[in-house]
């Protein structure tokens, strides 16, 4: 049991290593040595590190004069993510640290001071932090420039709280038994929110592809499309920038004829399974948008452009301190111009919903606007603010959809998502 436990904590400085000093995404990190069970533990201790890492280096700070090199500094902030953050017995949690710090060469010499930073995280009385301390300055700084102080403060706090595990139903007609089941509540916008943080694949439902785990937020873009129930039924649909598939099975399970694009041949191999899980079709193509054409037009396009995602990092902790600000310019052509090209494959009197996982008004908000001023032809069709699938105050004056990770805390928070319907007028 305690080899387990140091596996266990040695994965969780990994993947840490792996997202500080490499830049990877943390689910790119396999930790292959450990089942899955272990592997999900390990996945848990590094995510909370990372969602709390400039508290957790702010007290470390108190203890020790210079952090250490990595990994000293990784085994360090595992121990306290332990302490500080998740309830674990406090003494596991500093022998589990100083025992890797003895078996690594790298971190032999500090075995003594972990245990002494250790025996000192226990019980320290620790000064309350901004939740700004958790977010690097230059996005901190950008998410109060967009928004003010008081939301971009109020988003940031929320980055700090697990999320819930939201599901979206094949059927909505299975919502409320299911529900009923699992112990789950039935959001308006028809999204199931698991209680606690369950095993996925045990859940009811699973095998038989009746539900696949999509924020509620994420899962608004498609159903703005549908606009009314119905209305994409046997229609032509493009999911643009499609994988891992959340959008597509929505658009699929709407009865469209969906052709799902995507670049990431891996992250397609992904669409397509759960396409088989699910039972549903789609036509798959991996393919750059930027070098294809399709033969005819479309009646209606989802394009959920790249982007800098930081409206997921309630979700993935990992993202804050991989992004940098130097790639958001690039991001912000590359929509531009998947934006152009995907609107010359709209069939005329069609709707294109443009959508981005960014709280960046520059991905979301001005894309539209400078897109809008540019394009003969494209007028916004807004949104109904008493549309009862939307969340309150998520439709901007302009008759966009905006939410925030600050929206309704009441019931778990939500992912930060921007969407505008365009309609093609001529």
């Amino acid at each position: 049991m305690e080899q387990t436990a140091e596996r266990v904590r040695g994965g969780a400085v990994d993947l840490l290593a792996a997202v500080l000093d490499r830049g990877q995404i943390i689910g790119e990190h396999a930790l292959s040595d450990l089942p899955g069970p272990r592997r999900a533990e390990a996945r848990s201790i590094a995510d909370m590190a990372l969602r709390r890492l400039g508290e957790i280096d702010a007290v470390l700070s108190r203890f020790v004069d210079r952090m250490p090199p990595p990994p000293a500094c990784h085994i360090l902030r595992v121990m306290a993510a332990e302490i500080m953050h998740m309830a674990r017995a406090p003494h596991a949690a500093v022998n589990g640290a100083v025992t890797l710090a003895r078996a690594d060469p790298r971190a032999r010499r500090i075995a003594g001071l972990v245990n002494a930073v250790g025996r000192r995280l226990q019980g320290a009385a620790e000064p309350k932090r901004p939740a700004a301390i958790n977010t690097p300055d230059w996005l901190a700084d950008a998410l109060r420039e967009d928004w003010g102080q008081k939301t971009a403060d109020a988003m940031m706090r929320a980055h700090r709280d697990l999320p819930s595990h939201d599901l979206t139903l094949k059927h909505e007609a299975d919502g409320e038994p299911l529900a009923a089941e699992i112990g789950a509540t039935l959001l308006p916008s028809g999204t199931l929110r698991l209680p606690g943080r369950p095993q996925i694949s045990s859940l009811p439902g699973f095998d038989h592809g009746s539900w696949w785990v999509q924020d509620a937020a994420a899962a608004l873009p498609a159903r703005l499309l549908e606009g009314e129930p119905g209305a994409l039924k046997d229609k032509r649909v493009l999911d643009l920038c499609a994988a891992p598939g959340g959008k597509t099975m929505q658009l699929a399970a709407m009865g469209a004829q969906v052709t799902a694009l995507d670049a990431n041949e891996t992250r397609m191999e992904r669409l397509s399974e759960n396409l088989a899980r699910t039972k549903l079709s789609a036509e798959v193509i991996v393919a750059d948008a930027r070098d294809w054409q399709p033969e005819t037009p479309f009646d209606a396009i989802l394009l959920d452009a790249p982007c800098s995602a930081t409206g997921t990092m309630r979700r993935h902790p990992d993202l804050a301190w991989r992004l940098q600000p130097d790639t958001i310019g690039a991001l912000i052509e590359l929509q531009e111009s998947l934006l152009a090209r995907a609107w010359g494959w709209l069939a005329p009197g069609g709707t294109l919903v443009y959508a981005t996982c960014s709280l960046l008004r520059a991905e979301g908000e001005e894309q539209i606007e400078s897109f809008l001023s540019a394009m003969p032809g494209a007028a916004r069709r807004p949104l109904d603010t008493a549309d009862p699938i939307l969340p309150p105050d998520a439709v901007t004056p302009e008759g966009d959809l905006r939410t925030t990770p600050a929206m309704l805390p009441e019931i778990g928070g939500i992912d930060g998502f921007f969407a505008a319907r365009l309609t093609h007028a001529s």
